[in-house]
């Protein structure tokens, strides 16, 4: 076996990626107070072409010296805007058609590796503080919920960590849209 070059991936130049189709996924994050998670997120939403992330409340916006350090630049080729509150940025996701989903422990969440991803909706993930997750009024407006199944002894993982967990079977499900 031999590793791949980075030429040999054939990437897209940003100028190439900003003219490119994305899954109809929207990522939210709501009052996320960490830039490295929020640069991650701008790193995987680059990998997997997700069309947009919201940045609400004190969730910290580029420019930043901190984003730029996870996101390698992702931040330039992800679009993005902020919303003062997570609760004007549901209310306007879900007048524009969006499935909203918490990723949050609630009762009647569907476990993630039960999850039907249904090729026809446009999703809008919301994605909550290191702390306290998804606030609860945040909750109330979402069309459902999505949990991370787990087993060992905390009850949570980090929340960009959750990010590529819980994107992944969308971008599996919708990929093809991309073609």
């Amino acid at each position: 076996m031999r590793k791949i070059t980075n030429l040999e991936l054939h990437r897209p130049s940003a100028e190439q990626f900003a003219q490119m189709n994305r899954i109809p996924v929207r990522v939210v994050l709501d009052n996320v107070r960490s830039a490295q998670n929020v640069g991650a997120f701008f790193r995987t939403c680059d990998a997997f072409a997700i069309e947009h992330i919201a940045l609400c409340g004190i969730t910290p916006a580029p420019p930043s010296r901190d984003i730029h350090k996870t996101a390698l630049g992702a931040e330039l080729t992800v679009e993005w805007s902020h919303y003062p509150s997570t609760i004007e940025c549901a209310e306007e996701l879900k007048q524009q058609g969006y499935t909203l989903l918490a990723i949050e422990q609630v009762e009647g969440a569907v476990m993630l590796d039960e999850l039907t991803v249904d090729t026809s909706k446009r999703y809008a993930l919301v994605f909550g503080n290191e702390v306290a997750g998804v606030d609860q009024a945040v909750v109330d407006l979402c069309d459902g919920a999505i949990e991370i199944p787990q087993v060992g002894t905390k009850h949570s993982i980090n929340v960009s960590v959750a990010g590529g967990v819980v994107l992944w079977p969308f971008f599996a499900e919708l990929k093809s849209t991309l073609e």
